[in-house]
């Protein structure tokens, strides 16, 4: 269906490709296009602040910051402000892996059963069945299943990360669609790091093999893993509009919940350190002293097509390939609560560019952006202005007409027949606390008060509106005599069941 869409177009309408055409470089004024773009979009989509860098022939030719750290404070932004990196840990853990690969620790059409015995899905079929190269290619049909392990994270683990994925059924045949698994792409990194650390228990390998075989090879200083060092420094706090659409400062509890599975996403990383990454790209795995740090063949194996995303673009691994105007722009995106970031590169060219946000907000830039660096290097039609107006407008209508089946606060007199607490076996424990009119859903790791609304169908509905947390919606219902919530993703639903 996503492939129908995505491929309709109107009768004698040609995309506009770039291919054949000799890019320009990155001189002043190219970046002044760039940085322009950025300070206006940060306007219309009400994002406080923004990182970004810029490399062009294996230099950096611009870094800096625009905005502030955090709404109604004064310290800017620049490009050694710490952002959570998000998703865009995965392309530095699966260069880990081409690292692994190049001292023969381990092969990527390896099974991975063979390389870490204890490795365990919930069909034993496709357990035999994953290769080393098939953890971060959202090919194996397991679903995305992210509930479990962002409601449920206080005493989590590593070792139970993995453990989790015992508990997971795939969804769709082995390399039939693209379905993103942040649990098995934690599992990349935790078993890759055992075989370079196999006395320490799973983080600590991690932490220390990211540290000596990436980190510090890259001169990636202030990158990190420890959040009591990145939020003790120059860091951005988290943002996202609040329930009428003002954006607001949020809480970071939410965040804490990929530190059990941070090789999918737990990095904290400045413009100025994740820029060295994306030159290494750029370079096929060569520091700027000329050292090898790992080989052209398997760096590039991360993008290699694993599982296709429409007509133009493939998932590799932790890597996305698009060449839907003609030339390939490599990416990746990154989402947690309040910070929205992405990296770029265009590999004929020798370009690239990263930007790091503190909002929610800041994914309707991320795309925009990837198109304007296209418009700016080649001269390109100039649609991405007008594609960030216009996701600015479809967001300030959405929330709009969603506020207007909300009650803010939640209806007292509904809120009145809930429990005052329940309990997920998935999930785990849910109280409801009531002070001043107001209704909270706390979660033992995170909290968030509620609005209510009457639905369609007759149900009721209780659903999370502090900033960053908006849009949990959890169902009243009755289940065997006793009061229940249910929340659902897309291919599973969970039952909050009162506790008496």
């Amino acid at each position: 269906i996503g492939l129908i869409f995505s491929s309709l177009r109107p009768k004698g309408y040609a995309r506009e490709s770039f291919a054949g055409r000799s890019p320009h470089r990155l001189d002043a004024e190219r970046i002044k296009q760039l940085k322009d773009f950025v300070e206006s979009s940060m306007k219309q989509l009400g994002i406080p602040g923004v990182s970004m860098a810029l490399v062009d022939g294996g230099k950096v030719v611009f870094e800096g910051g625009f905005g502030v750290r955090e709404l109604g404070k004064p310290e800017p932004v620049d490009e050694n402000t710490l952002f959570m990196a998000a998703s865009n840990t995965k392309g530095m853990t699966t260069l880990l892996l081409s690292e692994l690969v190049d001292e023969k620790k381990l092969k990527w059409d390896e099974p991975v059963i063979d390389v870490y015995p204890s490795f365990k899905l919930g069909d034993a079929d496709t357990t035999k069945n994953v290769l080393v190269k098939n953890l971060i290619c959202a090919c194996t049909g397991l679903p995305r299943q992210d509930l479990e392990w962002i409601f449920e994270f206080k005493n989590a683990t590593p070792e139970s990360t993995l453990a989790l994925l015992g508990t997971m059924q795939p969804t769709s045949k082995f390399g039939e669609v693209f379905q993103y698994s942040n649990l098995m792409a934690a599992a990349a990194g935790f078993i890759g790091a055992h075989l370079v650390y196999p006395d320490l228990g799973l983080g600590d390998a991690y932490d220390r093999a990211m540290q000596k075989k990436i980190f510090d090879p890259l001169g990636m200083k202030s990158t990190t893993f420890d959040y009591a060092r990145a939020l003790a420094g120059d860091h951005a706090s988290p943002h996202g509009d609040d329930v009428d659409g003002k954006p607001s400062l949020a809480n970071m509890a939410f965040n804490y919940s990929v530190i059990p599975a941070r090789p999918a996403g737990g990095v904290w990383t400045s413009a100025n350190d994740l820029i060295r990454y994306v030159e290494l790209e750029i370079a096929l795995g060569k520091l700027p002293d000329g050292k090898q740090l790992v080989s052209p063949e398997n760096l590039l194996q991360r993008r290699a097509p694993q599982i296709s995303l429409g007509e133009d673009a493939f998932y590799g691994m932790g890597l996305i390939v698009d060449k839907k105007y003609g030339v390939p722009l490599v990416s990746h995106g990154g989402s947690m609560a309040g910070f929205k970031t992405n990296l770029y590169f265009l590999p004929e060219s020798g370009i690239g560019a990263v930007v790091l946000t503190n909002s929610d907000n800041g994914g309707m830039l991320l795309g925009p952006f990837g198109r304007r660096l296209l418009e700016v290097v080649f001269d390109g039609k100039p649609e991405a202005v007008g594609n960030v107006a216009s996701a600015a407008a479809s967001h300030k209508a959405y929330i709009a007409k969603d506020r207007e089946r909300l009650v803010v606060p939640a209806d007292p007199a509904v809120a009145a027949h809930l429990a005052k607490s329940y309990s997920s076996k998935e999930l785990g424990g849910l109280n409801v606390l009531s002070e001043g009119g107001v209704t909270t859903f706390d979660f033992g790791e995170w909290k968030s008060t509620v609005s209510s609304r009457k639905n369609d169908d007759g149900t009721i509905s209780f659903i999370t509106i502090d900033p960053t947390n908006v849009g949990f919606e959890f169902v009243v219902g009755d289940r065997g005599g006793k009061r229940v919530l249910i929340i659902r993703d897309g291919q599973h639903e969970y039952v909050f069941t009162e506790v008496a």
